[in-house]
């Protein structure tokens, strides 16, 4: 909403629209729904369903806690969606390992993330007890916001109009069109549209691009590190052998920070560790933490991702977008969504091309890099993106003469079942 006409003129307010906003602003304070960081004035009705605080829950993946202590992206960007989704004033629920670190509520659904604990073997069963309890408060919530993939999906066919899923993966694996068709009811946001590609008749509702908190990590005008840096995971998709062959036909150092999975843990003994080793312009640090992170992206000359297969997002560009990093990536999935070629960074097809880029890095401005990060890809503009997502689903509305009532009792949004 703009607060124009069709004109591109600003609109006038109307006198009895305000006057019921501020009715509706003072009946929501009594109540207390709307706090002092969600409380501003109601120029228009269809204000209503923007202002009205929400009871939203969050449904983590338990591998990581959230915010992960390492690496995790899905659990990262539940963490911001939630922390926002509190600031301006919603009721939200976040049902996550019990290491996790919240202003939300937080349901704990095991001691510890899952990845980190010594003792599980399997996820699976932790996974389908959080399923659990999430079923046991469903009425509690206007909204259940799931990031977990597929095991919800036959649980919640009976209130499925007021659920969100997340595809946080990749899509284009051939056991799951079939899945998808059978789940026609699911309402589904992508995290970039190049990652519905594979499924493109499922239930999509939306795409909704990440965000980060502006200050995480802030803009470096001046770098001082003069590497190149890879972050992320070694794996084959990610392509660090491809890191490694541009860093050193372009003659700059590469510092590496990535994890390496058990089911990676051949692919980096065999193929990256020796590549690694042989080349004494490559350094490999493992694992960063999140305090970590600024330094290391805001220092180097530009972050490299050669990615090798249909990311459906890849977190790391608008980290380093916010350093006012520039990115090389190869054409591949969200990158032509996420990067603006020879603005944040340079789009290549090849070794050849990424070679050159890191030559001509100099013609990028970095304040123009992190403009493109503010412009696009913000924590709060994610969360306008989600909320609007939520008041539309067709199981959610706004029950005004509910909310003209309120005098003390709760106001919120009314569930239609």
């Amino acid at each position: 909403m703009n607060g124009r006409d069709g004109t591109g003129f600003a609109r006038r307010p109307d006198p009895c629209k305000l006057e019921l906003g501020s009715y509706l602003e003072n009946a929501l304070c009594r109540a207390g729904r709307l706090s002092a960081a969600a409380r501003i004035s109601f120029v228009d009705s269809s204000l209503f369903e923007e202002v009205l605080p929400m009871k939203i829950a969050q449904v983590a993946p338990l591998n990581e806690r959230v915010p992960p202590k390492l690496y995790g992206g899905t659990e990262r960007i539940v963490s911001y969606l939630t922390e926002e989704l509190v600031r301006q004033g919603h009721d939200v629920t976040l049902f996550a390992s019990g290491d996790s670190v919240t202003k939300a509520e937080l349901v704990r659904c095991s001691d510890l993330a899952l990845r980190l604990n010594p003792v599980v073997k399997d996820p699976l069963p932790y996974h389908i007890m959080m399923l659990e309890q999430v079923r046991q408060r469903a009425h509690e919530f206007d909204v259940i916001h799931f990031h977990i993939d597929l095991l919800h999906f036959p649980l919640i066919r009976e209130f499925a109009d007021r659920t969100v899923t997340t595809t946080h993966g990749r899509l284009d694996l051939i056991d799951l069109a079939p899945f998808y068709r059978m789940f026609p009811d699911i309402p589904l946001v992508s995290i970039s549209d190049d990652q519905r590609k594979p499924i493109a008749d499922a239930n999509w509702i939306g795409t909704i691009h990440h965000g980060l908190p502006k200050n995480l990590l802030p803009f470096r005008p001046q770098p001082t590190g003069g590497y190149l840096a890879f972050l992320g995971r070694i794996s084959p998709e990610k392509r660090p052998d491809r890191a490694i062959e541009i860093a050193a036909k372009a003659g700059m150092p590469l510092r590496m920070a990535a994890k390496v999975d058990k089911a990676d843990q051949a692919y980096w003994d065999e193929v990256i560790k020796p590549l690694v080793d042989a080349h004494p312009n490559v350094e490999f640090i493992g694992e960063i933490n999140e305090s970590e992170k600024a330094g290391f992206l805001g220092n180097a000359a530009a972050l490299l991702f050669p990615i090798d297969w249909p990311e459906p997002f890849g977190l790391v560009m608008i980290e380093a977008m916010s350093c006012g990093t520039p990115v090389i990536a190869f054409r591949c999935g969200s990158v032509p969504e996420v990067i603006e070629h020879g603005t944040s960074g340079f789009i290549v097809d090849s070794i050849e091309e990424a070679v050159e880029a890191v030559r001509t890095l100099k013609v990028l401005d970095r304040a123009e890099v992190r403009r493109c990060f503010l412009e696009r890809f913000t924590v709060e503009r994610m969360a306008k993106d989600y909320l609007a997502i939520y008041r539309g689903l067709s199981g959610v509305r706004l029950d005004a003469a509910h909310l003209r009532r309120a005098n003390g009792a709760g106001a919120g949004l009314h569930v239609v079942g």
